[in-house]
């Protein structure tokens, strides 16, 4: 591919986009140097692995190669037999933690009922994540500045004696220090470290008071940092300990480079694998950014891209648009106004083409053709050059000339108004010579132009097609929607005097365009309101059949539905009166053998009436089954205003109660059945007319009547004597069973407490002697027992 098109199309925006989503530097690098291709093979290959790697990211989510370093040089290293440093073991570190995720994403990728197969698979199964390797160098070292203890028994003795030697140092220098300071010699009250040695800041005037060694002094030179003698030695003991420390850390990472030496192929392999994997991920999540799909190669210059989308444009904004070359006709010409979205056409046509070479999917949607060419050759763009002293169409001609000279029947030419610049008659000719030239080697070819002429030439010559870019005139903006079939009107006069320009300029400017140019131009705009009639026809005509279809398709569904209903209907019916017939031949071939074996032995009348009997009965059942269970009957009775203390009856538990509660907003309530207390609906209960409701009636006139009622309405069923002495609790006893009665309670409970049993004897004394109280019992054992009396009315 020459460079010249891949800068004017614009390809190396899409690799800086690449580029992002890369991790690794090496997969950086596969990213920036992504050329197109021109095997088929190859580019098929890579088409199915970004498209493998994108369905495995929609599946799992995406996978990180953040940790992924070029470990290359380091088993380089190994191999002359050097050790590695920390940071170089650390990297190994991060590169096998990396591994080890791929292979789990790998194995989590593949579902337990069939293991998927894709091109991927070959790059996962080659990876070996060495994890006791990984876990051996994460156990040694914790960080780049830091060893773990653990690492080896040696390391761990010396370091147990440095923090010995280090607390007696501290001992010993605490001692000075606090001596020290109490005579003033001290610049601060700390210790300090200078050169790896414990010192103390001493003043300079009493320098010669403190016996040491000095190893430094401040900026000011008030300041001396001493080390006491007292602790020269226990320091010079320190710094060997520091000494053995570093001989054991060089030790450990001997230790594990020697072993890392062990796995140099598996782990230059797990780093060409992850570097490739992250390359073809990088590939998958731009695809997914815009949205992308895996176009369909040909060899044969085909070009069909459905509803593209320029992926440098905001996919907000940008309009999808369909094109075609290399079926019917291999030279399109695009014609209309400026701004109306032509060069997008033409770069969106020349970027997919490098895009899918490359390996990268398209913006468009699916089943997208695109052809492999050798070479795309562009002019588009102002190619002006002040160095050269060029003009505009000096330039262009210069780029035409060189693409001529390299063209061939597998390129790809794109020309953005071509011949522009000069005579318009002189720069048309010459634009269509430059094309049939094209056209007649068969060289798929697409341009844009304003030249009339080309429109023309266009419509009469075979196998090159027009194509236009929808203007709304109302609006006087682009649609940016191709159409190809059609040539694209300028629309020069009328954007003119739409934006105010004199109408006279514009009549004196119509009046100088030849009658048979004028009269092209109206056919072009016969034609264009041709097509958007037909279109906006053809749309309704595709609503109509799309309703009708789906009503089709209801209506068989129905057909169906009653076509099998019916079957199994008749089928059913057949079986059961196929079983009838069995049955009743059963009873009749038996009765009729019977009754001949009976007239045989002359049997009596009672064993024959039996045997009838016993056919009668087979009859009924049979009429029984027939017949249709009927439902049970509504209750008709359900009470409307009922009032607390209503006796009811309980139709589904077949009990008498009381109503204790008023009906709530779903007609539910509470009823006392005797020491049952249950909450039911009120379409359950039939409401129990008795004398003393009977009573209640002719009373309700009177205040006596008015009494009764309110106390139905706020009588309690339970009354709780806690806490109260005898004769409290008798008084109240004796004032609630007056009105329980009046309310007409079937039963109460009365709550006295077990203590020790004063209270209880008590009020099992009063109800003794009532004379409307028929029995009285302790409740039940988990509703009160001895605590809770249950007192019946009589």
């Amino acid at each position: 591919m020459n460079e010249k098109a891949l800068r004017t199309l614009e390809y190396h925006k899409i690799i800086d986009l690449l580029v992002r989503h890369a991790n690794c530097e090496a997969a950086k690098q596969r990213c920036k140097k992504l050329t197109p291709m021109t095997s088929l093979a190859d580019i098929e290959t890579a088409q199915r692995q970004t498209a493998d790697a994108l369905s495995r990211i929609f599946k799992k989510g995406s996978l990180s190669f953040l940790g992924v370093h070029d470990v290359t040089a380091s088993m380089k290293r190994l191999e002359i037999g050097a050790a590695l440093s920390i940071e170089e073991l650390l990297h190994l570190a991060s590169l096998l933690e990396v591994a080890k995720r791929a292979k789990a994403y790998s194995r989590n990728d593949r579902t337990e009922e069939a293991e998927t197969s894709d091109s991927l698979d070959e790059f996962f199964d080659g990876i070996e994540p060495l994890t006791p390797l990984l876990e051996e160098i994460r156990r040694c070292i914790i960080s780049s500045d830091e060893i773990s203890d653990e690492a080896s028994s040696g390391l761990k003795a010396v370091r147990r004696s440095m923090k010995g030697m280090q607390d007696k140092i501290h001992s010993q220098m605490n001692s000075i220090l606090n001596s020290a300071s109490a005579s003033g010699l001290l610049q601060d009250n700390v210790i300090t470290m200078r050169n790896g040695r414990y010192c103390l800041p001493v003043k300079s005037e009493y320098k010669n008071q403190v016996s040491g060694m000095v190893h430094d002094q401040s900026s000011t030179g008030s300041t001396l940092f001493i080390e006491p003698l007292a602790v020269v030695n226990l320091n010079n003991e320190l710094k060997e300990l520091y000494l053995k420390e570093q001989e054991e850390i060089e030790k450990i990472l001997a230790d594990l480079s020697n072993l890392v030496s062990e796995y140099i192929p598996y782990i230059l392999e797990d780093y060409r694998i992850l570097s490739e994997l992250d390359f073809i991920f990088a590939k998958a999540l731009l695809a997914k950014d815009y949205n992308g799909t895996a176009p369909v190669f040909n060899t044969d210059g085909r070009i069909r891209i459905r509803k593209g989308r320029h992926p440098l444009l905001d996919p907000k904004r940008v309009v999808p648009i369909d094109i075609h070359l290399g079926t019917d006709f291999d030279l399109l010409i695009v014609t209309g106004p400026n701004t109306g979205g032509k060069t997008v056409s033409l770069k969106t046509v020349g970027l997919f083409t490098l895009m899918g070479q490359a390996g990268l999917h398209i913006p468009a949607n699916d089943n997208s053709e695109l052809s492999v060419f050798t070479d795309v050759f562009a002019d588009i763009g102002d190619e002006q050059s002040i160095e050269q002293n060029l003009s505009t169409f000096s330039s262009h001609m210069t780029n035409i000339v060189s693409i001529l000279e390299h063209v061939n029947e597998q390129s790809l030419v794109l020309f953005d108004e071509l011949c522009a610049g000069t005579d318009p008659t002189e720069g048309a000719a010459l634009a269509i010579s430059i094309l049939s030239q094209l056209h007649s080697r068969g060289i798929r070819t697409m341009a844009t132009t304003h030249y009339s002429e080309i429109k023309v030439f266009a419509l009469s010559t075979e196998g090159v097609e027009n194509a236009c870019c929808e203007f709304d005139m109302e609006t006087l903006s682009p649609t940016y929607r191709l159409l190809i079939g059609i040539p694209g009107k300028s629309n020069a006069f009328a954007i003119s005097g739409k934006l105010g320009l004199d109408a006279s300029i514009i009549e004196d400017a119509k009046s100088r365009i030849t009658e048979n140019e004028e009269n092209f131009e109206d056919l072009i705009a016969r034609l264009e309101d041709s097509r958007l009639t037909i279109e906006k026809e053809q749309a309704e005509i595709s609503s109509y059949k799309a309703e009708i279809e789906t009503l089709k398709k209801r209506l068989e569904e129905k057909q169906e539905r009653l076509d099998n209903s019916r079957e199994k209907i008749l089928r059913e019916a057949n079986e059961e009166a196929h079983k009838i017939l069995r049955e009743a031949k059963e009873v009749a071939d038996e009765s009729i053998r019977n009754f001949q074996k009976y007239g045989k032995v002359n049997a009596d009348n009672k064993t024959m009436e039996k045997e009838r009997t016993k056919l009668r009965n087979k009859m009924n059942e049979v009429e029984k089954n027939m017949a249709m269970k009927p439902k049970a009957p509504a209750n008709t009775k359900a009470p409307k205003n009922l009032r607390i203390g209503d006796s009811v009856k309980v139709l589904s538990m077949n009990l008498k109660g009381t109503v204790h509660t008023l009906p709530d907003a779903k007609g539910n309530l509470f009823v006392q059945m005797g020491i049952l207390r249950s909450q039911v609906n009120i379409n359950d209960l039939v409401l129990l007319i008795d004398d003393t409701n009977t009573n209640e009636k002719k009373f309700r006139k009177t205040s006596a009547g008015k009494i009764k009622m309110n106390k139905s309405a706020t009588i309690s069923t339970e009354i709780k004597l806690l806490g109260m002495t005898v004769d409290e609790a008798l008084s109240e006893l004796d004032k609630y069973l007056d009105d329980a009665y009046l309310a007409h309670l079937s039963s109460v409970r009365i709550v006295h407490g077990k203590g020790t049993g004063a209270l209880r004897n008590a009020v099992h004394g009063y109800l003794k002697k009532s004379k409307y109280i028929k029995n009285y019992h302790l409740a039940e054992f988990g509703e009160g027992d001895a605590g809770v009396t249950i007192a019946e009315f009589k």
